[in-house]
C-alpha cells in the first residue's frame, strides 16, 4: 500500500539525518539525499561549456543550413584544408619524382620510400583487381612477388611495360610474344609426348625420344634447348616452378594445343608518368626486383612469366 500525506511533517532518518521524501512502497521509504557537490558542479560546467560551444562553433540546425559559429570552423572547410596541405605535400615530392629517372631511384633512399609509398597506394587502386592485393596473382595473371620476369625485372624494364603494356593494340610500343598452337599439328600422342618433355626440364616429368625432338624442331628456337627462355623474344622459361597457367600435364598440354595469351592495358594516358614510376618502384620492391643490366636496351620491358 502506497501512503504520501502532504501534511505529514517531515520526518529524519535517524542513522544519516537526511529528511524522507515522504513515499512508501510496502514499508520502503525514501530518503530525499543530496547529489554530490563535486558532480553537481561539473553538471553545471558542462552545461556551461555546451553554450560557449554554440556560440563558438556550429551547432543548431536550421531549415535549410545550420548555425555557422562565431570562429567560422567547419568539418568540411577543415577537411578542405587537410585536402590542400596533402596535395601540396604530393605535389613538391611529385615534382621531385619527375625530376629524377626511375633506373636512378634507388640512389636516393629518401625519394625510393616515397616512390614505394605512392606505388603501393596507386596499386591498390589499379592492379589488385588482376594481380591480388598481395601481388601474388592467380592463374593467368602473374606473381610480381617472385624473379621470373618475361621482358626484365628492373626499374625501367617494369616501368616500360607498365607504360606500354603487352599486347595492347592501343600502344604502338606494347609488348608482343605470341606462341603458335600445335593442336591441329600434332597428334594428342605427341601433344602428351611434348608436354612431358617439357616438364622435365624442370624435374617434373621423363624426357622422352618424341618428346625432344618435337621439342628441338617446334620450340627449341624461342624457348632455348634446354628451356630456359628467351627475353628478347618474350619467350618464357619452362625450366623452373613457375607456370602463369598451371603445371600440370593437363595445363601443358591444354597450352600446346590451344595457347592463351593475355593482355594487360597500357598505362599511358591513364596514369601521369609520376604515378607510373611509382608503381614501377612499388613492384619492383616486392621483393623480385632485378638490378639494371649495365648494357640492357632501352626498349627492355616486364612480365611475369607469360601474361
Amino acid at each position: 500500500m502506497m501512503a504520501n500525506d502532504p501534511a505529514e511533517t517531515k520526518r529524519v532518518d535517524e542513522p544519516t539525518g537526511t529528511e524522507f521524501v515522504g513515499h512508501e512502497w510496502d514499508g520502503i521509504e525514501e530518503l530525499n539525499t543530496p547529489l554530490p557537490r563535486w558532480w553537481l558542479w561539473l553538471f553545471y560546467i558542462t552545461i556551461a561549456w555546451a553554450a560557449v560551444y554554440a556560440v563558438l562553433y556550429p551547432a543548431w540546425p536550421l531549415l535549410d543550413r545550420g548555425t555557422e559559429g562565431t570562429l567560422g570552423w567547419t568539418s568540411r572547410g577543415q577537411l578542405a584544408k587537410d585536402v590542400r596541405d596533402a596535395h601540396q605535400a604530393r605535389a613538391d615530392a611529385n615534382a621531385q619524382l619527375a625530376g629524377i629517372p626511375v633506373e636512378a631511384l634507388p640512389e636516393d633512399e629518401r625519394l625510393m620510400q616515397l616512390a614505394v609509398a605512392g606505388g603501393a597506394a596507386a596499386f591498390k587502386v589499379n592492379c589488385v583487381q588482376c594481380h591480388g592485393a598481395g601481388a601474388a596473382g592467380s592463374p593467368g595473371y602473374p606473381n610480381l612477388n617472385d624473379d621470373d620476369w618475361l621482358w626484365g625485372g628492373d626499374l625501367k624494364s617494369i616501368e616500360t611495360t607498365i607504360t606500354h603494356g603487352v599486347r595492347w593494340q592501343a600502344s604502338a610500343q606494347t609488348r608482343t610474344s605470341l606462341m603458335p598452337g600445335f593442336g591441329e599439328a600434332f597428334s594428342p600422342a605427341q601433344v602428351g609426348a611434348l608436354a612431358q618433355q617439357v616438364l622435365s626440364f624442370g624435374g617434373k616429368g621423363k624426357p622422352n625420344a618424341v618428346g625432344a625432338q618435337l621439342f628441338a624442331d617446334n620450340c627449341a628456337a624461342c624457348h632455348g634447348p634446354a628451356g630456359a627462355g628467351d627475353r628478347a623474344l618474350g619467350a618464357p622459361a619452362l625450366n623452373d616452378a613457375i607456370w602463369l597457367y598451371g603445371g600440370t600435364q593437363q595445363d601443358i598440354v591444354r597450352q600446346i594445343s590451344a595457347p592463351r595469351h593475355g593482355v594487360m592495358p597500357a598505362w599511358e594516358g591513364r596514369l601521369d608518368p609520376v604515378t607510373i614510376k611509382m608503381l614501377a618502384a612499388y613492384v619492383h620492391s616486392l621483393g623480385g626486383g632485378e638490378e639494371l643490366p649495365a648494357d640492357a636496351p632501352a626498349t627492355m620491358v616486364e612480365s611475369d612469366g607469360q601474361p
